[in-house]
């Protein structure tokens, strides 16, 4: 699937079949539903999952928070806008299948 399937999926109810949690919670971020999209970030401990948490923490504002699992994820937090660092996100996942 590339970026521009990933985005037309969202108009539709539920996520398309197969993706990684990351890209589920990525999904649910980009419908506006924080709660779900934080569920499936946790939903696995790895750098995937942590760097999605980090993006989702960022996004609510909680920095210290979002800081602790940019560490997790081993990767330096973001200075992009969070609609490109979802875009970043959601390319990177994308193609690692």
């Amino acid at each position: 699937m590339d970026l521009q399937a990933f985005k037309d999926s969202i108009a539709k109810p539920q996520p398309p079949a197969g993706l990684s949690s990351a890209l589920q919670a990525l999904w649910w971020d980009a419908k506006g539903d924080w709660d779900k999209a934080h569920e499936h970030a946790q939903e696995r401990d790895d750098a995937a999952g942590m760097h999605v948490h980090a993006y989702l923490h960022r996004k609510e504002g909680d920095q210290s928070n979002a800081g602790y699992w940019y560490r997790r994820a081993g990767v330096a937090p973001s200075n992009l806008m969070l609609d490109a660092e979802w875009e970043e996100l959601a390319r990177k996942f994308l193609a690692e299948g």
